[in-house]
């Protein structure tokens, strides 16, 4: 390595710390995760970043057209309707179609199931997306920590690999 030039050198060392940084991050959740002793905290949390989430609903902008416009996506897929409150969670953007289609607006075949529930002259779908994303982690929560902890090893080495050629460079 003594032909490689020091700045190359030492962005590998710095970028490999700031990866080393990251997966520790990531580490520490999913250890925190998975001893936490109480599931309600960590629901508790998940829920306040939902109900932040919600803003970004009701608002108006054109910036946040593109967010509501990906939900409303989710929503027809997972076959629920807004985050934690439902339909409320749309605010006044409830009543304005996105991409021809009327929000949280069930299918015409869905609409006889139990999926559905009848809702200001229309069916919607009764499940909140919140519900549906808690489930959804719940059942893979085992898969994301495993992801995590492999994630982890893998930067654990790289920076043992960077520190030994650190060392190395230095000796020479």
């Amino acid at each position: 390595m003594a032909g490689v030039s020091s700045c190359m050198k030492y962005s590998m060392f710095f970028f490999n710390f700031i990866f080393w940084l990251c997966g520790a991050i990531v580490l520490g959740v999913s250890i925190w995760i998975r001893v936490s002793k109480n599931a309600q905290e960590i629901e508790a949390s998940l829920n306040q970043t939902l109900q932040e989430s919600v803003k970004s609903l009701q608002s108006t902008s054109e910036d946040s057209k593109a967010i509501r416009e990906k939900f409303q996506e989710f929503e027809e897929t997972s076959h629920c309707c807004g985050l934690l409150n439902g339909p409320k969670d749309w605010g006044n953007n409830f009543y304005v179609p996105l991409g021809g289609k009327k929000v949280c607006e069930c299918d015409s075949e869905d609409s006889s199931t139990d999926l559905c529930t009848y809702y200001q002259d229309r069916y919607i779908y009764k499940k909140t997306c919140g519900e549906v994303i808690i489930k959804y982690l719940k059942d893979h929560l085992l898969i994301i920590m495993g992801i995590a902890f492999g994630l982890a090893v893998v930067e654990i080495l790289g920076l043992g690999f960077s520190m030994s050629l650190y060392c190395q460079i230095g000796r020479k």
